[in-house]
Parts: C-alpha cells; structure tokens; sequence
C-alpha cells in the first residue's frame, strides 16, 4: 500500500497490506494473549497505559510530523491533537480501577450479590483518520486497561501514524499478542468483519457504520459506532461580543480543515447581529493562513482525502445555484495538493445540500433567523444528532434552545470541544452507544451477575 502526502501529492512509504490469512493469524494471537492479559491486575494493565503515555510525549516531534505528513493537517494542530488527547490517559489513570472494579451488594437472607465486570474478549477497533490519536485512544486504551486484547485497524490515510502507535504500545509493555495492527483499505476491513470478534468499534462516516451494523448483527455483538454529524451553531442576539463569537464561530468550522465529525458544519444567527456578525466572521477567515502543512504559521492545510474536493465543490455549485451569496472561496486552490480554499456561503437555506449533507471540509453555510423559535426548527431539521451549540448571555435562554436538540453533546458559549469526564455518544446517523467517562470505560466489558448463600 503506497502512502502519500496530500499536501504534495510525493510518495511518503509503500508498506505492507494484511491479507485474509494475515489477519487470522493475527486474531489467533490476539485470542491466545487475551485469557493472560485479562487474569493481570487493573493497576497492572494500568501501568502500561500510562508508560506509553510517556513515551508518546516523549517522542512528539517525530509523531507530529508523521500525522502531518500523511493527513495534511497543520503541524501546530497535530502537536494539539497529540498533546490533548493525553487527558484520555489521565482519565484511565484516576478511574479505571474504580469504574472497573466488583461491585458488592447487601442481600437479604444470608444472600448477597456482586456485580463483576468482565472482559469483552478480543475486538476490533476500525479507526479514523482526522484524529487518530482522540479516537483512537477512546477505543483501544480502554479496550485494553479493561482487559481485552485489540485488532486495531488505523485508517489506510493514517497508516503510518497507526504503525507508530503500535510500536510504542509495545515498547510501553503491552504484548504483541495483545495489541495487533492491521494494515489496509477497505478490503481487510471487511475481512474485519467476517472474523470472529467479541466487539466491533466503529469510528468513521454514516454509510460504513451502516454497513458494520448489517455486516455483524447476525454475530449477537456489541457494536459501537462513531459516526458524523451536520453540527449547527446558533448566534443569539444577547452575546456580549460579536466579534468574539464569530472568532469562535469560524475556529469551530475551520479547525483541521473542517474534517471534524463535531466541528460546526452549519450557523443560525440572529437578525439583529447578522450583519455584524458576518463581518467579522469573514474577516477572521480572511486571515487565516493557507498553505504548507509543515509552517507552523499555516491553519489552513490540505484535505486528507482528494475525492472530497469534488463533494466540496458541488455543494457550492448546488449552492449558488439556488441563491446563495459567495463570499470567500467556493474552489480548490490551483497546484499540487489537495486544497480547498476556506468557502463562506450566506443566504443560504435547507434547500442547499450545505446544510443538510456532511461537508468534512472547509465550508461553511450561515443562515440568519427572526427569533429562537426559528432556529431551532432549522437546528433540529437534520438526521444526524452528534453535537449542537448556543452563544449567548443568558443562560436560561440558551437551556431552552439546547434542551430541544436530540444529540449526544450540547455546548453553551463553546464548540467543537471533546472531554473524558462526559459520555461522547451520537444520536440516529450520528452513532450508537458512548465512548468516554464512565460509560466509556465499561463500554469495553459485559457485566455477571453473582447471587451467593451460605449454607
């Protein structure tokens, strides 16, 4: 498999694929080193989460270059990303013991019962490319400290920082017949799913969480699906700071280029402020740097996957056509890459594909509304459920609006924000099931039930 750079379109590596037989030797090592791992101690398991914790901060500069180099993004992001996703860490390390441990319940009658927390048994994790370090640690460090053994499949756009976890994973302690990387496209990911595993986690668009779900429910599985979303933003007219909400506003739909499954991918903003509003969004954007992923100057850098520049450009085109006001981009930037250049699109409406449909990119529609009544019918009228946001003063305000939304996570004065101490769950084509919190930690384990008498 030939790995390249999306912002040069330059021949990065050639490395190997897994094959079908590859992949169930590998499973046959993974179910062998599960019944070991699972007798070790939490705190035991624990540790070697915790060493590879260290020595990914060890090794950052080397890291960061290599997710930069095969996905485009900014390289002052992914030292973002590498160091955010250290919480997740941090998080394992204060309540893993806690949340995984037996729980003991008084009984009557000389009876008392527990309740144990057991292991899945080995499972697959099929990961993402735009934050493989977030995503990828919600899954395989809790899969682990919960004592399952992992087939870990990186995205093939992000095979190579996939590689590199894997091999400080083990030099963290975590047995090869542990933790097995699987290496290729969709192919060996659909082998994924004709093998025999005790769980499937899923991170990734809403047609291949679909096709996970038919593929594997005969099996009688836990599946777990991190799906997109088509997350809106609403601009009340109370905020304190125009200019500080359209800041924030543009960061929450341009961070990583826009291929973020929370990012704002569509803003409703007030009659009162549109204007106003408006101006300023455009001239943060205007500021942004686009360019070489490697300038630590650069925001803008190339999308990861060529094919969404056309997804891209059509919205625009199916934009415009219907009304929409082009302000800034609307197409790829001339040259090696793939680069779309920042796009805003004001008069826009729910007839417009970029409002309704997943962009992944550095698109963004802005709709103005006459009242919160409004926007929340325009906020709700999605199929998607991942995330949605409100910026105001008042507080109570913004609880009504965001009490109305049927999605996993809501945000008041802040977006595009993910934390270990809260569920991270979607809601119809958004997902199924939670990563995160305490939830997130015995997502990775089934519970049994014991009833003891004395005699």
């Amino acid at each position: 498999m030939n790995i390249y750079n999306p912002s040069n379109e330059q021949l990065l590596k050639s490395i190997q694929e897994d094959s079908a037989q590859s992949l169930q030797d590998k499973l046959h090592q993974l179910r062998q080193g599960q019944i070991q791992w699972e007798q070790k101690a939490v705190a035991d398991r624990l540790e070697c989460i915790l060493k590879f914790g260290e020595l990914v901060q060890e090794n950052i500069d080397d890291l960061a270059r290599i997710l930069t180099s095969e996905t485009g993004k900014p390289i002052q992001q992914s030292y973002n990303e590498i160091r955010g996703a250290h919480n997740r860490v941090e998080h394992l390390k204060n309540n893993a013991e806690k949340w995984l441990a037996d729980n003991v319940i008084e009984g009557l009658e000389g009876t008392y019962e527990k309740i144990m927390h057991e292991p899945l048994g080995v499972v697959a994790n099929i990961s993402a490319w735009n934050f493989p370090y977030n995503v990828g640690y919600n899954v395989f460090l809790y899969a682990l400290v919960a004592g399952n053994s992992v087939a870990y499949k990186p995205s093939e756009f992000a095979a190579l920082t996939g590689l590199a976890i894997t091999d400080l994973l083990y030099k963290a302690g975590i047995p090869k017949d542990v933790f097995q990387c699987i290496v290729g496209d969709g192919t060996i990911g659909q082998a994924m799913l004709e093998a025999d595993f005790e769980g499937y986690f899923f991170t990734g668009s809403y047609p291949t969480g679909l096709h996970i779900l038919k593929e594997v429910s005969p099996k009688m599985v836990p599946v777990q699906l991190e799906l997109g979303g088509k997350d809106p933003l609403y601009i009340m007219d109370d905020v304190k700071e125009v200019k500080v909400a359209a800041i924030n506003a543009a960061e929450g739909a341009f961070y990583n280029n826009g291929q973020s499954c929370c990012a704002v991918e569509r803003i409703y903003v007030h009659e009162k402020i549109y204007n106003e509003f408006v101006e300023y969004f455009l001239e943060e954007v205007e500021g942004y740097v686009i360019g070489d992923p490697v300038s630590e100057k650069t925001f803008i850098g190339s999308l990861t996957r060529k094919g969404q520049l056309n997804l891209l450009r059509n919205q625009v085109n199916d934009a415009t056509s219907k009304g929409a006001k082009l302000l800034l981009g609307g197409d790829e930037l001339a040259g090696k890459g793939n680069f779309f250049a920042p796009t805003i699109l004001t008069e826009v409406n729910h007839e417009m594909l970029v409002m309704k449909e997943e962009s992944f990119g550095p698109i963004i529609g802005i709709q103005k509304v006459n009242n919160d009544e409004e926007a929340i019918a325009l906020m709700k009228d999605t199929e998607y459920g991942l995330t949605a946001a409100v910026f105001a003063t008042a507080q109570q305000r913004a609880e009504k609006v965001l009490k109305a939304m049927n999605t996993g996570t809501v945000y008041w004065n802040c977006c595009d924000r993910v934390s270990p101490n809260v569920p991270w769950s979607g809601r119809n084509k958004s997902g199924v099931g939670a990563t995160l919190s305490s939830q997130g930690i015995r997502a990775f384990t089934q519970p049994k039930a014991y009833h003891w008498r004395e005699v």
